[in-house]
């Protein structure tokens, strides 16, 4: 078993291929929720620092600051992207997160693609297109999860 990190812009799955992954029995850790990440907006790096060390196989997936720190611990940093309309789109009309469907927002996702995105992928090891079913996406995080 191995630690996943599944990271990408916002709208591109990470959350949607997590539930997936929970789904077929998989220990996973979405940072988004249960104060994983703290107020500004940063990863608690205690916190995330027993989880590596104690856990083997676990697949964790957020998009902060500071999780380049956290890079060696992982086995693989899967980025899941998409085109921008594509997220926007999707931002739109997801009910399960209300970020992104303000003006504002759909403003600073923009900019993240241009600004955070091509840093995600000089740190990732494998990139997904989120287009992809959630199906194909989860069997490609857990073929790397599950290798030895």
């Amino acid at each position: 078993m191995t630690r996943v990190l599944v990271t990408g812009m916002s709208g591109a799955g990470k959350s949607t291929v997590l539930d997936e992954l929970q789904r077929r029995g998989h220990v996973v850790v979405d940072t988004d929720h249960d104060g994983w990440t703290l107020p500004n907006g940063m990863w608690d790096e205690p916190r995330m620092a027993r989880l590596l060390a104690d856990r083997r196989d676990v697949v964790v997936s957020g998009t902060v600051e500071n999780q380049g720190r956290f890079y060696d611990r992982f086995d693989h940093v899967v980025l899941l992207s998409a085109p921008l309309e594509v997220l926007l789109q999707r931002l739109k009309t997801r009910v399960n997160n209300p970020y992104g469907k303000s003006e504002e927002e759909a403003v600073e996702v923009a900019s993240y693609v241009d600004t955070v995105e091509p840093l995600l992928r000089r740190g990732a090891t494998v990139e997904l297109d989120g287009r992809r079913s959630v199906s194909e996406l989860a069997d490609a995080v857990q073929r790397l999860a599950l290798q030895p």
